[in-house]
């Protein structure tokens, strides 16, 4: 299995352009989504505009490109595509956001925090069903479907998250389901469309759908030790949400599970109180569960690396190889 890079390689990394090698398209993106993303009517064209700014990173279309230019040329599909994962990721933010009670995102107000829950909830929908139609009008029901059982994967994945908080006995087995469902699908989705639309053989698109998955679950470990030990001046997001959720995550898992009988019922407890954040990350680092879950993460973009070690050398190539060592190390 091919090793991730340190912390100081990752961290060089991450002064430099992850996605350079389609800069072009993700202007081109980031135009389409500003054109897509108005309304004629004022307080609407607010709201939606407000969401547009909330997206952060564009991952999801870097993916979908950077997996296109592996392979082959690019095309319109690309980019339009790259455009819709671009809006599901964005309503799946501000849904997450109502469900969080979160305040705050990329160093702007969420949309519930400025417009409320109702508002919030009818922007998701605006941008899902916006997804959608653009989707159709490449031409191809490939995209459509593709999209389609992705997303509802998404949701399915949520309603797992939701319906399990509180539940301080869930298991590693469903924390791995439902990240893999709400983070790792999408990612997936990105790079099977972005080598399908490419005209790549099945074996490749295969690979390079394995990649997204592998790098989204990467993603999710990460994002999850983020929320528990993140700076939120940098992140620009409310941390602690999980926790206060709570919602059990692998380093608490591996917490809990290191422990037994009064020590595992002490730690619940202490998990449970919500209100001694220091207390329960020294609990954490005492039991090496930071430690294991970043380990863990680090598999996973070993594996992501693994997945594209066929492809032709390129600069796209090479590019999804530097993004699997940043993932795991990112500070944001």
């Amino acid at each position: 299995m091919t090793r991730v890079g340190t912390t100081s390689e990752t961290n060089r990394m991450a002064g430099s352009d992850l996605f350079a090698v389609v800069r072009d398209e993700l202007s081109t993106v980031e135009t389409r989504l500003q054109s897509e993303l108005q309304s004629d009517h004022g307080r609407v064209d607010e709201v939606v505009r407000h969401g547009y700014r909330l997206g952060g990173k564009r991952l999801r279309p870097a993916l979908l490109l950077l997996a296109g230019k592996a392979v082959g040329p690019l095309n319109d599909a690309h980019e339009t595509l790259a455009v819709v994962v671009e809006m599901i990721h964005t309503a799946t933010l501000v849904h997450d956001d109502i469900l969080d009670e979160a305040d705050l995102r990329r160093h702007v107000d969420t949309i519930n925090a400025r417009w409320g829950n109702e508002t919030s909830v009818l922007l998701g929908d605006f941008l899902f069903s916006h997804a959608f139609y653009l989707a159709a009008t490449i031409g191809s029901a490939d995209a459509c479907q593709l999209i389609g059982k992705s997303t509802n994967r998404v949701c399915e994945g949520e309603m797992q998250q939701t319906l399990a908080e509180g539940d301080l006995e869930i298991g590693v087995e469903d924390y791995f389901s439902i990240i893999d469902a709400k983070t790792a699908e999408l990612c997936s989705c990105c790079c099977h469309l972005g080598a399908l639309y490419a005209d790549a053989d099945k074996a490749t698109i295969e690979a390079l759908a394995s990649y997204g998955r592998n790098l989204g679950i990467a993603f999710q470990i990460a994002d999850d030790l983020l929320d528990l030990c993140g700076n939120e001046s940098t992140t620009g997001k409310s941390l602690g949400r999980d926790l206060a959720k709570r919602k059990m995550t692998l380093p608490l898992i591996h917490a809990r599970d290191s422990r037994v009988d009064g020590p595992r019922q002490a730690f619940l407890a202490l998990v449970d109180d919500k209100t001694d954040q220091q207390e329960l990350i020294a609990a954490l680092a005492e039991s090496g569960s930071i430690d294991f879950a970043r380990d863990t993460a680090e598999q996973y973009a070993s594996q992501a690396l693994s997945d594209i070690k066929n492809l032709e050398p390129s600069a796209a190539k090479t590019s999804l190889e530097t993004l699997a060592t940043f993932v795991v190390s990112r500070q944001r």
